[in-house]
């Protein structure tokens, strides 16, 4: 094992592992580390070194990339006695593709700041097969130094890539992605069925709307690859969707702004907890027999 080249990868559910066996593909050595026993059976399946705990993990290794469910999640992993800002080397440079709460990530990047270690927000776009294949679309925030020695690795994971700002930037550009593809997902949902009810189904009009000033991704890609043929296999959740379109109102919140549409589009998705359970494809919000309330 080449260990200048040791990358650790913390979190092996489907982001992550997909991000580990990209970086295997290109020639970086890997070691993982999961609290499912299930997910490092997996992962181990797959070919992954996989540490028995995290100081295990961290041997050897100079760059770490996080997965994981939410900002309280990479908390947890970074305090305490046996967290990441205690075990690690100084230097050490975290690349965190977690999408999160901005808030919490400025802590968190404090936290690891104090202890001489290096912070990159990375929240990723492009769900488990994008992670698979090397083809993500990542939001990054941090330093242009700790960028620059991170990008062999950032573009193994991703093809577009794109720093928009210092730490929190990478997580609030992510929630605006996010926002958006959830208010798309609602408005073109209403839109075809309008103009299903005036007899014209979506196959009729997927093409000409695509073609015009009213397409969007979620036209473009959701539409014809998951939501037309009933596919519904984005691999991101409902669960997913709410909490980051949460995470987008409470950033509204507190930023002092008044954003009825925005407050609408989190309110019709918190609701819809109450149809659509959390593990079911997000695109299934368009199944929503009335966004209206």
């Amino acid at each position: 094992m080449n260990e200048s080249k040791l990358i650790g990868v913390v979190g092996l559910g489907k982001m992550g592992l997909g991000m580990a066996n990209t970086l295997v593909r290109a020639g970086f050595a890997v070691r993982g580390l999961d609290l499912s026993p299930e997910a490092c059976q997996v992962a181990r399946a797959n070919g992954i070194d996989v540490a028995e705990d995290l100081s295990e993990l961290l041997s050897g290794a100079s760059l770490v990339v996080l997965s994981l469910p939410n900002s309280k999640n990479v908390l947890a992993l970074v305090e305490g006695d046996q967290g990441l800002a205690k075990l690690a080397g100084k230097n050490t440079l975290v690349v965190d593709t977690t999408t999160g709460d901005p808030k919490l990530t400025q802590q968190i990047a404090e936290i690891l700041s104090k202890a001489g270690m290096r912070y990159i927000d990375a929240p990723v776009s492009g769900g488990p097969r994008g992670a698979a294949s090397g083809q993500l679309t990542m939001f990054i925030g941090g330093d242009a130094d700790d960028v620059q020695q991170a990008e062999p690795v950032l573009a193994a994971l991703g093809t577009k890539r794109f720093h928009v700002g210092h730490v929190t930037a990478g997580q609030i550009a992510k929630l605006v992605n996010n926002l958006l593809v959830a208010s798309h997902l609602l408005t073109a949902s209403e839109a075809f069925k309008m103009a299903a009810s005036a007899g014209v189904a979506v196959e009729q009009l997927i093409d000409a709307v695509n073609a015009g000033s009213g397409r969007s991704g979620v036209t473009l890609y959701n539409y014809p690859s998951r939501i037309m043929n009933e596919a519904f296999d984005s691999g991101f959740t409902m669960g997913l969707m709410r909490k980051d379109v949460s995470l987008a109102v409470d950033l509204i919140k507190q930023s002092g702004l008044q954003l009825p549409i925005s407050s609408k589009v989190g309110d019709i998705w918190k609701a819809s907890a109450a149809t659509l359970s959390d593990g079911e494809d997000f695109n299934r919000i368009v199944t929503l027999e009335d966004t209206a309330h």
